[in-house]
C-alpha cells in the first residue's frame, strides 16, 4: 500500500520523479525478508531491538515534520521508514506472550499516538497493527497477556483516539474502509478481553453517535453490517448504554432503519444478518422504561404491526421487538389494542405464521409461538380494566371458544415437556449427578417452564373474568385432559415464589400480589 499524503504534500510530491519500479519492488522484498526474520527469532531481546528501531524512526519523523513543516518532500522518506517499522511490529501477533514486555517498554503510548498522525496511512497502519495484536485467534488462548495489552491500550487513550480516527476515514477509499472495519474489530476484541470496555467506550467517546450515523446510511455494505453488530454488543447487557442511546434519539433512528424493510426483504444473507442485528438493538434499547415511552411516541408499535401484516422475513423480529417493548408497559399495550394489533396477534396464536418465518426452522417457529404467548400475558398484566381488556377477553369467546381450545392445547404440550424434564432431573439423583434447586429450576425453564407459567397466567386471567361460558369451557377441557385446577395453581405458585427483585423490592411485591390474587380467584 502506497502512503497517501495531504494536499500540500501531494503538490510537492508531483515535482519529484517517480522511483523506478524495480527499486520499489526490491525495497518491498527487503522489508518482507526483514519482517519474516523477525517473526522467526523474536524474543525479549528481539522485541527490544524492534521497539528501539520503531522509536528511532518515530523520533526522526517527528523532527523532520517540525523542521520541514511546509516541505513534504523533506520528510516523506522518514514517513516511509516509520510505516515500515509499524509493519514490522506485526511480528508481535505471533508472540503474544511478549505483550507484557511491550507494555513494560512503554511503547504502547507511542504506537497509539500515531492514530492521530497527520498522514492517514500511518494511522491506518497502526489500526491494522492493533487489529492483528488483538485478533480473536491471538487473544483466545492468551488471556493474561491479552488483558495486560488491553489495559495498557485503555490507559493510553486508545479508545478515544480510535474513535476520533474514525471521523476522518473516507470509506469511498478501499484502504480507509478496511481501516473502519478493523477499528470496529479492535473495539469488539477489547470487549471480549474486558467486558467493561463496552460501557467505557461509550462513556469516553462518541462511538454511539458514530454508529447511529453509520446505520443511517441507506446503502448496505460490510461496514454497515459490522456497525449494527457492534451496536448490538454495546447495548446487550448495559442499561447505561441503552439509556444513553435513547437520549441520542436512538429509538427513532433504529425505527427508521428497520422501516426500510417493512415492504421488502433483505437481498443477501449478510443483509439479513444486519437486519436481525438492528432488531436486536431495538429489543435492548426498549428495556428501560423511558425508552419504551419513546418507542410508543415514535409509533414503534404501529410500525411493528405493519411489518407483521406485510408477512415479510422480519415478521418474527417485529414480534420479538413488541414483546420487549410491551413487557410491563401499559402505554405500549394500550396502543397495541388501539391500532388493532389483536387481530394480527391472535392469528399467530392460532398457528397462522407466515411461510417465510416457518421456513427458518422449527425452533424459529417455536420462538414465535412463545413470543405470542408472552405478548398475550403482557396484555392481561397491563390492561387491568376497561374496554381494552374487554376486547382482549372477547377474543377468547370467538368461534365457540376456539382460542381457549388452543390455549389448552399449548398448555398440555408445555406441561408434558416440563414433566418429562422433571422426571429426567429426578432420575439423575440416582446417578450421583449433583444439582441444587436453582440448577433444576433453570433446567426446567430451558424445557419450557416459563412459557407454561405464562399459559397458566393467561388461563387464570380468563377465569378471573367470571364469564360463565369461558369458565365452563376451561373446566370442561381440564376434565377432558384429566388435569386438575390445583395443578394449574401449583404452576402459578412456583412462578410466584421465584419472582426476583431485579426491578426492586416494591415491584417484586406488586407482581407477587397480583399473582396471589389470581391464584385465589381460581
Amino acid at each position: 500500500m502506497a502512503l497517501k499524503i495531504g494536499k500540500n504534500e501531494q503538490e510537492a510530491r508531483k515535482l519529484q520523479p517517480s522511483p523506478p519500479q524495480e527499486e520499489v519492488d526490491l525495497a518491498m522484498l527487503e522489508a518482507l525478508e526483514n519482517a519474516s526474520e523477525v517473526v522467526e527469532v523474536l524474543d525479549v531481546r528481539g522485541l527490544k531491538k524492534l521497539v528501539l528501531a520503531f522509536e528511532r524512526k518515530l523520533r526522526d519523523n517527528l523532527e523532520a515534520r517540525m523542521k520541514y513543516a511546509d516541505q513534504p518532500d523533506k520528510f516523506m522518506e522518514s514517513e516511509v521508514d516509520l510505516d515500515d517499522e509499524v509493519k514490522k511490529m506485526h511480528a508481535l501477533a505471533a508472540n503474544p506472550d511478549l505483550y507484557p514486555e511491550l507494555v513494560k517498554l512503554n511503547s504502547v503510548g507511542s504506537i497509539i499516538g500515531l492514530l492521530s498522525h497527520d498522514n492517514t496511512d500511518i494511522s491506518i497502519a497502526v489500526v491494522n497493527l492493533l487489529n492483528d495484536l488483538t485478533g480473536e485467534d491471538v487473544i483466545g488462548e492468551n488471556d493474561e497477556p491479552a488483558k495486560v495489552l488491553v489495559d495498557a491500550l485503555i490507559e493510553n487513550n486508545a479508545l478515544e483516539l480510535l474513535v476520533q480516527n474514525l471521523s476522518r476515514m473516507d470509506e469511498t477509499d478501499g484502504d480507509e474502509a478496511t481501516a473502519v472495519f478493523h477499528t470496529l474489530s479492535i473495539v469488539e476484541n477489547m470487549i471480549e478481553v474486558n467486558p467493561q470496555v463496552a460501557e467505557l467506550v461509550c462513556e469516553r467517546t462518541k462511538l454511539l453517535r458514530w454508529l447511529l450515523n453509520r446505520i443511517k446510511v441507506r446503502e448496505f455494505d460490510s461496514n454497515k453490517l459490522y456497525a449494527s453488530e457492534i451496536l448490538a454488543i454495546l447495548l446487550q447487557n448495559s442499561n447505561v448504554n441503552q439509556k444513553k442511546l435513547g437520549q441520542l434519539n436512538g429509538v427513532d433512528t433504529m425505527l427508521q432503519a428497520v422501516a426500510f424493510y417493512k415492504s421488502r426483504d433483505p437481498k443477501t444473507n449478510e443483509e439479513e444478518e444486519m437486519l436481525e442485528n438492528l432488531f436486536d438493538c431495538l429489543c435492548s434499547l426498549v428495556m428501560p422504561m423511558e425508552n419504551k415511552d419513546r418507542f410508543v411516541k415514535a409509533e414503534g408499535v404501529e410500525l411493528m404491526i405493519i411489518i407483521m401484516k406485510q408477512k415479510r422475513l422480519a415478521y418474527s423480529s417485529a414480534m420479538k421487538t413488541l414483546d420487549f417493548a410491551m413487557t410491563q408497559c401499559p402505554a405500549a399495550c394500550e396502543r397495541f389494542v388501539d391500532v388493532l394489533g389483536l387481530k394480527t396477534l391472535f392469528a399467530a396464536f392460532m398457528g397462522k405464521v407466515p411461510m417465510k418465518s416457518k421456513n427458518r426452522g422449527d425452533r424459529s417457529q417455536e420462538e414465535t409461538e412463545e413470543r405470542v404467548i408472552s405478548l398475550i400475558a403482557s396484555l392481561f398484566d397491563c390492561l387491568s380494566r376497561g374496554s381494552r381488556r374487554e376486547r382482549l377477553l372477547s377474543k377468547f369467546m370467538e368461534n365457540e371458544f376456539e382460542k381457549i381450545d388452543r390455549l389448552m392445547e399449548l398448555y398440555v404440550r408445555y406441561s408434558d415437556r416440563v414433566a418429562a424434564e422433571t422426571k429426567r432431573l429426578d432420575s439423575q439423583q440416582f446417578d450421583d449427578v449433583e444439582m441444587d434447586d436453582e440448577d433444576k429450576y433453570l433446567a426446567k425453564m430451558e424445557a419450557g417452564l416459563y412459557t407454561l407459567q405464562l399459559l397458566a397466567l393467561i388461563m387464570a386471567h380468563i377465569w378471573s373474568a367470571e364469564h360463565s361460558g369461558m369458565q365452563e369451557r376451561l373446566a370442561l377441557l381440564l376434565k377432558q385432559r384429566r388435569l386438575q385446577q390445583e395443578l394449574v395453581k401449583a404452576v402459578l405458585q412456583e412462578y410466584h415464589d421465584n419472582i426476583g427483585d431485579m426491578d426492586g423490592p416494591e415491584e417484586k411485591e406488586r407482581r407477587r400480589g397480583k399473582i396471589q390474587k389470581l391464584i385465589s380467584s381460581m
